[in-house]
């Protein structure tokens, strides 16, 4: 039994997106999972320690660096892809 000819495309599916988001860099999802991290560590730290690390002068401003650093690796996977 012959084969029907196979319909060709229209010439807009055939070329590629121009508004293709890029994937990330090889480097992006370390990075974003390490500040999460780190900023948990350092909250952590900050806590078990009894305020004597990681900057024992700052007093409780520790915390709020922790949560800026996690928070900075929260906010990369907006951009996550």
């Amino acid at each position: 039994m012959p084969e029907s000819k196979s319909r060709k495309k229209p010439a807009e599916s055939r070329t590629p997106a121009r508004n293709e988001p890029k994937p990330n860099p090889v480097w992006y999802k370390p990075v974003m999972f390490g500040l999460m991290v780190i900023g948990l560590l350092w909250i952590l730290v900050y806590y078990i320690s009894e305020a004597r690390f990681p900057i024992p002068e700052i007093d409780s401003w520790n915390i709020l660096i922790g949560f800026g650093i996690a928070i900075a690796g929260f906010l990369m996977t907006t951009r996550w892809r």
